[in-house]
């Protein structure tokens, strides 16, 4: 295992589409439920423990080696906003295009020709971080890092946040992220033994909802 690779793979400067989705800050930010550090702070701890811990959850299932297409089927089933699904395939089409790139393998190359049109992001990074010689936990933390920091990343562009406040705030969710991704990868491993129905549900109904709201909106700083 090379921990190299994690730092590769988690870097924000990895072509593999992140900079271009806000995490759904940017409809929070108009709806005024972020409007300082604080408020980012809460809205990415909402986000974490929902959308970040079943990221990473399947993430770290399909690291230790799981069926991708019963993850993306899995993945689909815990996402209801059309929306959210489409970027969702998008993100982990962009991603697979990175990873085969940069560690080219069958595996990967399987993974494209099953699903021409992209699958979950997630799947796709559990997937990639296998075949860079990282485990279930180095999947996990990834996912869940991913799915807050390009909130906090957005917000500096939305609002104009000083981006060390916007930095504080993830070193503040740190021990949180921690726990996530520990949980991630142990029902990760329940998971290969009883199937992917144990991997968690997390609901974030309000985000859903402001997915659906921003994709129809004539004028998006950000895809989602």
């Amino acid at each position: 295992m090379s921990r190299a690779a994690l730092l590769v793979l988690a870097d924000g400067r990895f072509p593999a589409g992140g900079h271009a989705h806000s995490g759904g800050a940017e409809a929070a930010v108009k709806a005024g439920r972020i409007t300082d550090a604080a408020s980012l702070e809460d809205f990415c701890r909402g986000r974490l423990h929902t959308a970040g811990l079943v990221s990473a959850a399947l993430a770290a299932s399909a690291a230790v080696g799981l069926d991708v297409a019963e993850l993306d089927a899995a993945a689909d089933a815990r996402t209801p906003s059309p929306a959210l699904r489409a970027a969702a395939r998008k993100l982990g089409r962009q991603l697979l295009r990175a990873g085969r790139a940069t560690w080219p393998s069958a595996e990967l190359d399987a993974l494209a020709r099953r699903f021409p049109k992209g699958a979950h992001q997630p799947v796709v990074l559990g997937a990639v971080a296998r075949v860079a010689g990282l485990g279930a936990v180095d999947a996990a933390y990834c996912a869940a890092y991913e799915g807050v920091s390009g909130s906090a990343t957005a917000v500096v562009r939305l609002l104009g946040l000083d981006p060390f406040e916007a930095t504080a705030v993830l070193a503040r969710l740190a021990p949180e992220l921690d726990r996530v991704a520990d949980r991630a990868v142990e029902v990760a491993r329940r998971a290969a033994d009883e199937g992917v129905e144990v991997l968690p549900a997390g609901s974030a109904p309000l985000l859903e909802i402001s997915a659906e709201v921003h994709a129809g909106w004539p004028v998006r700083l950000f895809a989602s």
